[in-house]
């Protein structure tokens, strides 16, 4: 996703919105994306629900698999 399209993520409910919205954009249904994640629909719905316990390790698998770049931006003034 290009920077300039950059979509701020504070919370679980905004990027299960993203994801949502990616998600319909591409003409996938839950059941569809399921499959190509390897994971589940009620997973994929509580995700989209903006749901807090959800595993970083698969969220980065539907994130990976819709083509959306997560990208982290430091602190001003922090080391990398």
């Amino acid at each position: 996703m290009p920077l300039s399209l950059a979509v701020p993520i504070h919370d679980a409910a905004t990027l299960g919105k993203l994801i949502r919205r990616s998600r319909k954009q591409q003409g996938l249904n839950l059941e569809t994306l399921a499959g190509l994640c390897g994971l589940s629909i009620r997973f994929l719905s509580e995700l989209e629900n903006g749901r807090d316990s959800c595993g970083l390790g698969r969220i980065l698998i539907v994130l990976d698999t819709l083509g959306i770049e997560l990208s982290a931006v430091p602190p001003e003034g922090s080391e990398s």
